[in-house]
């Protein structure tokens, strides 16, 4: 079943992003644009999946997202303002969720406030109210290393938005994970975009399922190809799949499911010759 749905203005939008390195040509040519999705009588924020083969190109564009790295040419511009992307203004969640081991939780979630700007109150209300919101009010005063893997990793994501207020960029957040803890890490995704209408999640994996079951929209990277089939360098975004559209979003469960079966066949059919 389709579930009703429309989109409002544009919130990310990466415009003709070329990169070369050490001489060779790594993006080519890249745009994507990701728009408001709004489902009538609830709150929905946006999570997209970034699909593509190792060495496409999917850290390079990860790292122009975020601000990380400039582009030769092209430019991300974030918000319904359309700002352009500068360090600090997306947070990135990597995958060992990196904290500050001599620091309590409350202590992160300070350092990423004032590195934002915050004054120390400002700083420990925001921080309060994401302990809250995830579900950590208890573990403010512990460190890293007494949390479990699942408390770090929301920490991570806290101390992220205590800086980026609406953006998170994720590195295989599902690299290494057994099927349950798969499913609870696209559990918290999808519950940190609807936490509010504008959040925006990007999804970089490897992890075809998990990608399919956490996101709202797919985008497929990689490398066009000559009439004689010679690939051209440069990855590009090949295809964007609509999973709203297909009735395979916001739906538990649907790993079975003959339409979720169908489109993994259609991604691997496409991966060898990307």
């Amino acid at each position: 079943m389709v579930i009703a749905y429309e989109y409002g203005a544009t919130i990310l939008r990466a415009k003709d992003i070329w990169l070369t390195l050490g001489g060779n040509v790594i993006l080519r040519d890249v745009d994507l644009e990701v728009k408001d999705l709004r489902r009538p009588g609830t709150i929905c924020g946006q999570v997209v999946g970034l699909l593509g083969p190792s060495g496409i190109g999917k850290t390079c564009f990860f790292r122009i997202l975020a601000g990380l790295t400039d582009p030769d040419r092209g430019q991300v511009l974030i918000g319904e303002n359309a700002v352009p992307v500068e360090r600090g203004m997306v947070g990135v969640v990597a995958q060992q969720y990196p904290l500050f081991p001599h620091r309590t939780v409350m202590g992160n979630l300070m350092v990423a406030g004032r590195q934002a700007g915050l004054n120390g109150d400002a700083a420990r209300e925001k921080a309060l109210g994401f302990l809250r919101r995830f579900k950590l009010e208890d573990r403010g005063g512990l460190y890293p290393s007494q949390l479990s893997g699942g408390q770090r990793q929301r920490v991570a994501i806290a101390q992220q938005f205590m800086c980026s207020e609406h953006f998170l960029l994720m590195d295989e957040p599902f690299s290494g994970l057994d099927p349950i803890a798969v499913d609870s890490v696209s559990s918290l995704i999808q519950e940190v975009a609807n936490l509010h209408e504008l959040n925006t999640i990007v999804v970089v994996t490897h992890d075809i399922p998990a990608a399919i079951e956490v996101a709202d929209t797919l985008v497929l990277m990689g490398r066009d190809r000559d009439a004689e089939g010679k690939i051209i360098p440069g990855a590009r975004i090949q295809t964007v799949y609509n999973l709203v559209e297909r009735g395979l979003a916001y739906r538990k469960g649907i790993t079975s499911s003959p339409e979720f079966m169908e489109l993994m066949r259609e991604i691997l059919e496409r991966f060898p010759t990307l």
